[in-house]
């Protein structure tokens, strides 16, 4: 007798009663207070807590995979071919969407995003009644499986649509199960990364055609209002990126010379706290302290101030400028310099923008490339093209006569190291943060550990994943090409390691095929 399918309701009935039992076990053994839905979050234990809200994000995922079958299905029935007996126009509505949209009360554009998700991964039937699999089936079960989000499902699919015409069928498929397996442990904005990347590779004809449409978007407005002028910018990665390494590195000088105290909070003990308060200044400031806090006897800046456990004396106006503050006067600097002053505080001829290409793409003009700080990549045009201005440096990395290791001959990390180490972890290794806002730490400590200044023992982190490596006891270990994180036991108890970097990006499998 063959077996007959689940009941599609079945995955969602599952997890609501896993959820049911789960905010029972969350509960205090005795003594809870019964009460509205606040009251009794708020009596909940941290791990009953973290287990209902990862039960509450399944049975939405369960249900958002319900409604994108709903939306493919209304839109099926409210096809053109239907004139004014189609489905949604028999309810009032001009198109499928504006009836999605009134029934969910969200937004006609994310009403549009569920429909798409559907068309792309339902199951068809061909005109002999022949059952057909989803263009996208690992997009597909994973919907199904409430392990990926729409969103998630939404770029995938979109991007897949985008090159099917031109990617390799195989490597097309090898792309769309690696994608699926970012999206289960990632979130979106890393996806959405990963797509971006994975669309150069399979289409590598169309980058700079894509780059040509950015470009042609460009654009920048100015309007007076309210006694303020409004700047508004669309730029593509080849303009924006000097001026965002300019902008950038002049707001870095203002901050290296604010008051700057030692990260290390189990190594100075009076300075306890000032380091949380002092992230932004830390992550920003070049210094090459080791997970945790490494600081080396040679850091005389922080000396100066770190004297007898009391604070040296510090700038006569405090600078309390907020970032956003800092770019606004940073831009007017910049403009004032263009006009014959030279008063910005910092030569701009330290202000380089750091393009990344393999050798091939630079010599055979083939391939893609990308920019620090941008996540979009750029055609093998552009980069050759921007690799032959001055103040650009091709980061083509690893030739025989850049040293990368220095062992225990150097304390600091030197720029190509640094850009080595950029290379292989794209950013911060831990959360993605753009590169612009992570600096090189030793993982084992220069001086407590007498950790080598090697790439295996560096790891770029933004100065919050710094602190929290540090105060929750994470490992790391890295190689030249990968860097893996181990979460401490009360976070995952076997310690499985989790990989970080811009190997999260690579595609499994893209070699062989």
């Amino acid at each position: 007798m063959e077996e007959r399918p689940p009941h599609p309701l079945q995955p969602l009935e599952r997890d609501l009663d896993a959820l049911r039992a789960a905010w029972g076990d969350a509960m205090p053994a005795f003594g809870a207070q019964p009460g509205g839905a606040q009251a009794e979050l708020g009596q909940m234990s941290d791990s009953g807590l973290v287990a209902v809200t990862d039960l509450i994000a399944r049975v939405r995922r369960d249900a958002d995979a319900l409604l994108v079958r709903v939306g493919d299905e209304v839109a099926r029935r409210s096809g053109p071919e239907f004139g004014d007996t189609g489905l949604a126009k028999k309810q009032g509505f001009h198109n499928a969407a504006r009836l999605l949209a009134a029934s969910t009360g969200g937004s006609r554009g994310e009403a549009s995003r569920l429909i798409a998700v559907g068309a792309a991964t339902a199951e068809r039937q061909s005109f002999t009644g022949e059952h057909r699999p989803s263009a996208h089936p690992h997009v597909a079960a994973a919907l199904g499986a409430a392990t990926i989000s729409t969103e998630a499902a939404a770029v995938i699919t979109a991007m897949l649509d985008r090159v099917a015409a031109r990617a390799d069928p195989a490597l097309a498929d090898i792309t769309e199960t690696a994608l699926v397996e970012l999206a289960v442990v990632a979130p979106l904005e890393l996806v959405v990364r990963g797509v971006r990347e994975a669309e150069a590779r399979l289409d590598q004809d169309g980058v700079e055609p894509r780059g040509d449409v950015l470009r042609g978007q460009r654009s920048l407005t100015m309007f007076e209002s309210g006694g303020m002028l409004h700047l508004r910018a669309r730029l593509d990665p080849e303009t924006g990126a000097p001026i965002k390494a300019a902008i950038e590195a002049l707001v870095s000088d203002v901050l290296r010379r604010r008051e700057r105290v030692p990260a290390a909070e189990d190594e100075h003990p009076g300075e306890r706290g000032r380091a949380e308060a002092s992230d932004l200044q830390c992550h920003i400031d070049g210094d090459d302290r080791g997970i945790g806090g490494d600081r080396g006897d040679g850091d005389a800046a922080s000396d100066a101030f770190v004297r007898d456990g009391a604070l040296g004396a510090g700038p006569v106006i405090d600078d309390d400028r907020t970032i956003p503050q800092l770019q606004a006067d940073v831009l007017a600097a910049l403009a004032r310099h263009a006009l014959g002053c030279t008063q910005t505080g910092t030569p701009l001829a330290k202000t380089t923008v750091i393009v990344r290409l393999n050798l091939e793409t630079l010599v055979e003009g083939v391939g893609h490339a990308s920019i620090d700080g941008f996540d979009q990549p750029i055609s093998a045009t552009t980069a050759r093209r921007l690799a032959a201005d001055a103040e650009v440096i091709p980061a083509v990395l690893g030739g025989e006569r850049v040293p990368l290791d220095l062992g225990r001959a150097a304390r600091f990390f030197t720029k190509a190291q640094r850009l080595a180490l950029g290379e292989r972890d794209g950013g911060c290794a831990s959360c993605g943060q753009n590169i612009g806002y992570v600096e090189a730490h030793h993982i084992r400590w220069w001086e407590r550990d007498a950790g080598p200044t090697d790439l295996a023992n560096g790891v770029m982190l933004c100065s919050f994943c710094h602190h929290r490596m540090h105060r929750e006891n994470w490992g790391i270990r890295a190689t030249r090409d990968s860097v893996w994180f181990i979460p401490p036991p009360h976070i995952d108890p076997a310690r499985a390691p989790r990989l970080g970097g811009r190997a999260r990006f690579d595609l499994a499998g893209a070699s062989a095929a």
